[in-house]
């Protein structure tokens, strides 16, 4: 049997909605993920599609992108024959192509496959699937539970964090053992030395301890260097998971949290989880390696003197008995030094992120005020814990002095008495010993109280990473093909912490491929119909439907992706101008980024800067003009040709000439696609299909300029307060509502 009849691919190559190439690989995958009803989309694969072979680690990540549980393994054919009941398997084949493992006949010895562009099954046996494919197969289902991503940021979730690493840490602990044994020879040798070496004057016997001595020393350098190697390796796996999930809650937000939230605030207790990184790298993984040669060692003290031990033990007690009554009090005053802190943080990135606001109103004194309020309540509340702290040290102290000097000394002058019959080298044994299991007493006393402010440190973070997310974008939802008619039935919608509706009882629609304007005062609910057209508050009453479909049931992130949006005030990202165009689409040409500059309007003045598309944009883009920030954001919108575009406010912040030049822009773009501007200014309304007037949440009227000029007192009123500076007298009003009217 042909590799082409097993593929049933006719030599078709089909395209994806952004025109890539889709490789057999790719659609396989897709067909795949259909059956558990997930519709994957060809723009979110990261991976060679276009002249290469995509590799079984980029589909895999694609699957767990969009919310599959997926593993890549290989398999031989008796293992491929045991997946009777399996779900479809995807084969990747030798020379880059795939096909989908629907079922097997264990009897008969054959596998059915069908081509990646469907068609009837076709039966293959072992011999013929052995000359094109090599055991790599993609393994999928849906996850089944609550995934790591949605685990509440908790104690339980980093204790999970610590034990994905158990056959490391399985490794770390026998190495730790090992040199905890390593660690008894030396004192043996010392005492050796003392009571046999130096009694009986054994040149021999010195000579076979020095040789002994040596292994050892050997043996534990290199142990000791790989088990450093495996621990640094551990350190920085639970590091990089560790950050990669706190950024991927953190961009799962919903928009309206950080609206409410000072994003000065919100950095300062996301950065507590550096405090919970050093902690289970550094303080944690430290003490879980010294309880291994607590184990080993203190047998061994009391095997030397018990006395002695039971002193060592008992010091210990009282230190962690200190440490624990001072637990409480230090807990309540961390939560004052934790609040001050964030109210630091807050007032810090409010004055970074508002400099140009403090700059040009000479707002620097008031200011340097706050901040230095904020930073005197911030060392006031530091102090109070560093006192508290401090007199738990101070009565620690003694207690660690006399386990490392005080014990020595006892066992001294317990080695002088004749009655005792105690060694002088087994006292040299303990003295080496007795520091090496003084220490990791001590340390794990003091992890008790770190751990304190550790918890604190998880309280901080998880009350931002814990906060309810938006639906899970790249898994649940429809993803249907978006056309633009937009209909609002009913919505009502109220912001949390008010009592008044932003939305009253909307109705409206709109087919796909007209402009409609909204327009209405301050407050009247303009930019609340966009929100809800993004998917950014969900909570409404009614219907909000997109060809039909309810905007609650369409796939969040597909449903972003058909809308292009420009704000009043767009962000540029730090970078050259290209890579500000093609933010969405990191894969896309120069041709693709002049394309969009050419359809925005922005190719004459981008061409016209000293490197052209290669020209960098610092921060907050002060080397551009507001009418060139707002075009290049057009043209960042306009890049992936969305079906719906939004413009909220585009031209309220521009000169006369970037508004004019904007606007007829807005008409060339606005052509064939379902277009929404919201504006205060209805001159850049006048030409829309509709135009929706919004007062105080409620609907007013909806319909073309000159139909609202004639029958909506409230347009009416708008238009001829924004027109009155071209010299129309009272009289003259009705004259010219029967022109434009006519």
């Amino acid at each position: 049997m042909e590799k082409d009849t097993i593929e049933a691919r006719g030599g078709e190559i089909l395209r994806g909605k952004a025109g890539k190439p889709s490789h057999p690989r790719l659609q396989a995958t897709l067909a795949a993920a259909r059956y558990f009803g997930v519709d994957l989309s060809i723009e979110d694969f990261k991976g060679e599609a276009d002249g290469g072979t995509p590799s079984p680690a980029a589909l895999a990540a694609w699957l767990k992108n969009s919310g599959l549980w997926v593993r890549t393994v290989q398999l031989g054919w008796r293992q491929l024959m045991k997946l009777k009941d399996a779900a479809p398997v995807v084969l990747l084949f030798a020379d880059g192509d795939a096909g989908i493992l629907v079922g097997v006949n264990a009897e008969q010895n054959l596998a059915f496959v069908k081509g990646p562009g469907g068609g009837e099954p076709v039966p293959v046996d072992e011999l013929r699937m052995s000359e094109i494919w090599t055991g790599d197969v993609l393994l999928l289902r849906v996850q089944r539970g609550t995934t790591k991503a949605d685990a509440p940021f908790t104690l339980l979730w980093l204790a999970n964090l610590v034990m994905g690493e158990r056959r490391s840490l399985r490794d770390i602990g026998l190495a730790s053992l090992t040199l905890s044994f390593l660690t008894i020879f030396p004192p043996l040798l010392v005492m050796t030395v003392v009571d046999r070496v130096l009694t009986h004057h054994s040149v021999s016997t010195l000579t076979l301890l020095s040789v002994i001595l040596g292994i050892a020393v050997v043996y534990e350098t290199l142990l000791g260097h790989a088990r450093r190697q495996i621990v640094l390796v551990v350190g920085i796996r639970m590091d990089t998971r560790l950050s990669l999930h706190v950024f991927s809650r953190l961009l799962r937000l919903p928009l309206d949290y950080f609206e409410r939230h000072p994003a000065g605030e919100t950095m300062h207790k996301i950065g507590h989880v550096y405090k919970v990184r050093e902690f289970l790298t550094g303080k944690l993984l430290t003490t879980f390696l010294d309880l291994i040669t607590l184990v080993v060692l203190l047998p061994f003290l009391f095997y030397l003197h018990a006395t002695l031990a039971w002193m060592v033990l008992v010091c210990a007690a009282l230190i962690a008995g200190v440490i624990f009554v001072s637990l409480h009090p230090l807990r309540r005053v961390f939560v004052k030094v934790s609040a001050a802190e964030a109210a630091r943080a807050s007032a810090l990135g409010e004055t970074i992120f508002g400099i140009k606001t403090v700059k040009s109103l000479a707002l620097e004194p008031e200011r340097k005020a706050l901040w230095d309020e904020r930073v005197a309540a911030a060392g006031k509340s530091r102090l109070a814990f560093g006192r508290a702290a401090n007199w738990a040290q101070t009565i620690v102290t003694p207690l660690e002095r006399f386990m490392s000097i005080g014990v020595v000394l006892v066992g001294a002058q317990m080695a002088l008495s004749d009655t005792t019959g105690y060694a002088a080298g087994a006292l040299f044994a303990f003295m080496m010993l007795s520091m090496r299991v003084a220490q990791p007493l001590v340390g794990c006393a003091r992890l008790f109280e770190e751990y304190e402010e550790v918890a604190a440190a998880i309280g901080e973070t998880g009350s931002v990473l814990n906060r309810p997310l938006e639906p899970d974008a790249a898994a649940r939802g429809l993803r249907p093909t978006i056309h633009g008619t937009i209909t609002f039935d009913d919505v009502c919608f109220t912001y949390p912490g008010s009592r008044t509706p932003a939305l009253d009882r909307v109705t409206f629609s709109m087919p796909a491929g007209t402009m409609l304007g909204i327009v209405g005062r301050s407050g009247s609910g303009k930019s609340t119909i966009t929100r809800l057209l993004q998917g950014i508050s969900s909570d409404f009453q009614g219907f909000v439907k997109i060809d039909g479909n309810d905007l609650r049931e369409v796939n969040l992130r597909h449903l972003r992706r058909n809308f292009g949006v420009v704000l009043q005030d767009n962000f540029l990202f730090r970078g050259t101008v290209r890579d500000n165009i093609i933010a969405s689409r990191p894969g896309l040409t120069m041709e693709d980024a002049v394309r969009a500059a050419r359809l925005a309007g922005a190719e004459d003045f981008i061409e016209q800067m000293p490197n052209g598309y290669e020209t960098i944009i610092e921060e907050g883009s002060p080397n551009l003009s507001g009418g060139q920030r707002q075009r290049l954001a057009i043209a960042r919108a306009l890049i992936t040709d969305p079906p719906i575009l939004i413009l909220d406010e585009p031209t309220s912040a521009l000169d006369p000439e970037s508004e004019a030049l904007v606007n007829a822009n807005i008409l060339r773009i606005g052509h064939s696609r379902t277009t929404i501007v919201v504006s205060h200014r209805l001159s850049s309304l006048a030409k829309c299909d509709q135009i929706l007037v919004m007062d105080k949440g409620t609907m007013v009227d909806i319909g073309s300029h000159p139909v609202l000029l004639e029958r909506c007192p409230l347009y009416r009123q708008l238009w001829f307060q924004q027109t009155h500076h071209l010299g129309l007298e009272k009289g003259d009003r009705n004259a010219a509502l029967s022109s434009a009217v006519a």
